[in-house]
């Protein structure tokens, strides 16, 4: 498809795709009713699940619904989990928006939308500084983690009731990234899925109430760097139903196991990753560029115009027509797309974003590095290749913990 289109007519909220199905079915609502599963005060069993003494949530970075779908050959595993049914459990979630990990993460580990959280994209302005920071895993040393997403984790709010554990990469023990969205668990690290499953079967092994986190991230650097079309990207979630079968067989027995993902992912050809700030007009008036290739933040002059902001939209869908979503901060606020948003992180939105709507990447070499170019698989719109992540609920079968 080409890069130009038509200008289709105004984007209203009506034209973009409904809000994520916060405080119903959504990311968000995965760790807090696991905790009101387990019996902690305070916390709602939305996703009715069954009640339980112990839960591992397995979270698989870049596993989108479509895609367990589609790769079911490879998951024999998951495959005869998902045919067995899980009654009034949902099969499916909406991840954060953008969908993207530091929103989704950080929704998870809270319970809250973005618009609360403040996670509000890969990379983003932060208001103080007059400056775009990471919040993925370059975090910018003048922002306190903490202060950034000040609310109480999930796992701040049950530790006094049970045991909260984190599984992970050693790497992420103490990363400020864990410190906003995921602190308040002690941590075990391990750095293959061997590693992983063993150290969390160790530590689930002394039969108490128990709510574990447990993180995968080798699908989506597969998918990242081969596409999620690969043989590499189908070897790694071979490895993931071989996991989740360990994990199954190895921690205490009738331990509910919730399988889901922050996001999904689709691969975008290298013609369709576009270089927008060669064209002058994408970015007049533009301080700041902001977001990920395909759920891009524009922060605006402080001079601009309401004039000015018309223009760029104009321009924006004059370039790509219906290949994008185009809308402005209050429209996405008016439509819900970050969930109720507080008035100390509205400024950490852009003024204008532009959302992919098929195969298409966008970059501002002028501020990203040639190799980011080089990325297959893709993520952050508003698609649902993107934004549905499945939900996959059971009971492990293994050994029997020690009475507690």
């Amino acid at each position: 498809m080409s890069d130009t289109a038509q200008t289709p007519a105004s984007t209203t909220t009506a034209d973009l795709p409904a809000p994520p199905l916060f405080g119903t079915k959504s990311i968000a609502e995965v760790l807090t009713s696991s905790a009101a599963a387990l019996g902690v005060p305070g916390f709602t069993n939305q996703l009715q699940l069954p009640p339980t003494q112990r839960v591992c949530v397995v979270l698989a970075d870049g596993l989108g619904r479509n895609l367990l779908k589609q790769k079911a050959p490879h998951t024999p595993f998951l495959r005869s989990i998902v045919a067995a049914g899980q009654g009034n459990v949902p099969t499916w979630l909406d991840s954060a928006f953008p969908s993207t990990t530091a929103a989704s993460l950080a929704s998870l580990g809270t319970g809250l939308p973005a618009g609360h959280h403040g996670m509000v994209g890969y990379d983003v302005l932060d208001p103080a500084q007059d400056k775009v920071v990471n919040l993925l895993g370059n975090w910018d040393s003048q922002v306190d983690p903490s202060t950034w997403q000040p609310h109480p984790t999930v796992f701040e709010r049950a530790a006094a009731e049970l045991d909260v554990v984190t599984v992970s990469l050693p790497q992420f023990g103490n990363s400020p990234m864990t410190q906003a969205a995921l602190r308040g668990s002690r941590f075990v690290g391990g750095t293959s899925l061997h590693a992983r499953t063993a150290a969390a079967a160790e530590a689930m092994s002394g039969g108490g109430r128990s709510l574990m986190y447990f993180y995968a991230n080798e699908l989506d650097k597969a998918g990242h760097r081969y596409g999620c079309q690969s043989d590499r990207w189908e070897h790694q979630i071979e490895e993931l139903d071989s996991t989740v079968k360990r994990l199954s067989a190895t921690l205490p027995a009738g331990t509910t196991i919730l399988l889901t993902g922050d996001h999904g992912m689709l691969d975008v050809p290298e013609s369709q990753r576009i270089d927008y700030s060669a064209d002058e007009s994408l970015v007049a008036g533009v301080r700041h560029t902001a977001g990920e290739p395909r759920m891009v933040h524009l922060y605006l002059e402080p001079d601009a115009t309401d004039a000015h902001r018309t223009s760029l939209v104009d321009a924006w869908r004059r370039r790509f027509g219906e290949r994008i979503w185009v809308f402005t901060r209050e429209q996405a606020v008016a439509a819900g797309l970050f969930g109720d948003v507080l008035s100390s992180v509205a400024p950490r939105i852009g003024d204008v974003m532009i959302a992919a709507r098929d195969t298409l990447a966008l970059y501002d070499t002028r501020r990203v590095r040639p190799s980011s170019l080089e990325v297959v698989g893709q993520h952050g719109s508003l698609t649902r290749a993107e934004r549905e992540v499945p939900l996959v609920c059971f009971s492990a079968t293994g050994r029997k913990g020690k009475r507690g």
